[in-house]
């Protein structure tokens, strides 16, 4: 990319997180990632670019071991004329969602990230003007706790995904809780996937976004700005899935077009294109956990009709679900069995504040860093180091809790399909594919406490607001504890 010659006007908003703002080019397949800060709290040049060759070696040196070379997209850093970055911030800031705009796009320090454009297949060249259909599930955590640690059984029973959704609801996230259970869909079982990414589709929420030609036609932009009409995004996918156009319209196409889409899903989500060193490590059996989720409505409706045991078919060992749920297992102690171990690495850094650099806590994130990931042993021997060594594989396993998958499709005609390339067929069509994983940044170390905390939150709130409603003993035993407040009188 010629940084010398760069124009604003080739340039569109294309997202936003947290930490980072994203522009997309117009014609070619690249995005560019900027830092943000909150208002006057600007970093300098040196500590902007540190950050960004943190993320950059995180995701060639750590996440890239973990999930394959095919699946993980590094980037590069590259810095650009000053007069352009400032150009470009007052173009998008219109377009920027206002509950975002809390915090400024980096302009002084001319540094960016420049990656693929994820929404484009990555895999093979493919010809421009051919539609890119692409997917992006947040798919979340995919297991329950098995730590001996957890305080409370429920955390044994159902997935944190499914009581954070009442949390969710009650502080006005989101209208209503979305009946889409991780665990379903890291099942393996194709009957479960198809009706976890059903209710992905029912309920988007920020964990589902369809884009075409890398425009966002389904899904939210933000986080109650939904766009979600099934006609409509049937619409969009018809010449997709029946490009003859030979499928009458109504209801029974939307469902039938809907119908092909899970199905090419889970077929991609189910693939193995890519090999990876993390895939030859030992790994924490997913036996060790219960396979399913009590608050599944999957697993309610089978109970409502006389059955008892959920399928769990298990996932291909090569396939990017099995390797995003493996990272996720690296929280083995769960938060509760963590936090004491995060206090311990405290009480050091309070008592030896120079050796934070030692322990790489903020990096560099280089093969050292990775290979004492490989430390599966829960025998604590009282050490720093044993305590460390949990709090970087927890911080890896959150990464993982919150990564993206995308799935980037392109119809390819009969003859164009060759063994060299992934293919899905559909009942009347077939695309070439490309998956890749998306939002990789290392969970800050700092947010432990905050994470210790919400844990505590979530698991309370559903005891008290959603299972004790279904259980009468337990109401009463929450009215109980309400009704004895002790009041102290001075006398």
């Amino acid at each position: 990319m010629e940084v010398e010659k760069m124009d604003e006007n080739e340039w569109k908003y294309h997202g936003e997180g947290n930490q980072s703002l994203v522009v997309s080019h117009c014609q070619r397949c690249v995005v560019l990632r900027f830092l943000k800060s909150p208002p006057n709290q600007n970093k300098t040049p040196e500590e902007i670019l540190h950050h960004l060759q943190n993320i950059v070696d995180f995701g060639k040196h750590v996440m890239k071991q973990f999930f394959g070379e095919n699946y993980v997209h590094h980037g590069e850093i590259i810095q650009l004329p000053l007069d352009f970055v400032r150009q470009l911030c007052l173009k998008i800031q219109p377009e920027r969602p206002e509950s975002r705009c809390d915090k400024d796009m980096d302009t002084l320090s001319g540094y960016a990230m420049c990656l693929p454009n994820l929404t484009r297949l990555q895999t093979y060249r493919f010809v421009e003007h051919r539609p890119i259909l692409c997917i992006e599930i947040k798919p979340k955590c995919g297991f329950i706790p098995f730590s001996s640690h957890v305080s409370q059984e429920i955390k044994h029973k159902v997935c944190r995904y499914c009581m954070h959704q009442h949390l969710k609801v009650a502080n006005g996230k989101w209208k209503r809780p979305s009946k889409y259970c991780p665990l379903d869909l890291f099942s393996g079982n194709k009957q479960r996937m198809h009706f976890a990414l059903k209710s992905l589709l029912q309920e988007a929420q920020n964990n589902l976004k369809i884009f075409k030609n890398g425009e966002l036609i389904y899904g939210c932009k933000d986080d109650q700005d939904c766009v979600s009409d099934w006609n409509e995004l049937a619409c969009h996918l018809k010449p997709f899935f029946f490009p003859s156009n030979g499928l009458v319209s109504g209801p029974h196409c939307t469902r039938t077009i809907v119908k092909e889409l899970i199905h090419v899903i889970t077929m991609t989500l189910l693939s193995s294109t890519d090999a990876c060193r993390a895939g030859d490590m030992k790994t924490v059996p997913v036996s060790q956990g219960r396979s399913y989720c009590e608050a599944s409505a999957f697993n309610k409706e089978l109970v409502r009709n006389g059955k008892h045991k959920l399928e769990s078919s298990g996932l291909p060992r090569g396939c990017l679900l099995y390797k995003t749920l493996q990272a996720q297992m690296l929280d083995m102690l769960d938060i509760e069995g963590l936090y004491p171990l995060y206090s311990r690495v405290e009480q050091y850094l309070e008592e030896f504040p120079e050796e934070r650099s030692t322990l790489q806590i903020d990096g560099p994130y280089n093969e050292a860093f990775y290979e004492k990931l490989l430390d599966l042993s829960t025998e604590d021997d009282g050490t720093v180091a044993f305590a460390l060594t949990k709090v970087q594989q927890y911080r890896i396993a959150m990464t993982a809790k919150d990564c993206s998958i995308m799935i980037a499709l392109s119809p390819c005609l009969q003859d164009e399909c060759s063994e060299q390339r992934p293919v899905v067929p559909t009942s009347k069509s077939r695309f070439t594919f490309s998956v890749s994983v998306l939002d990789l940044d290392l969970k800050p170390y700092e947010s432990i406490p905050h994470q210790y905390k919400l844990d505590g939150k979530i698991v309370n709130y559903y005891l008290k607001n959603v299972q004790a409603k279904d259980d009468p003993v337990m109401s009463n035993l929450f009215k109980e504890n309400e009704d004895c407040t002790l009041v102290l009188h001075k006398v």
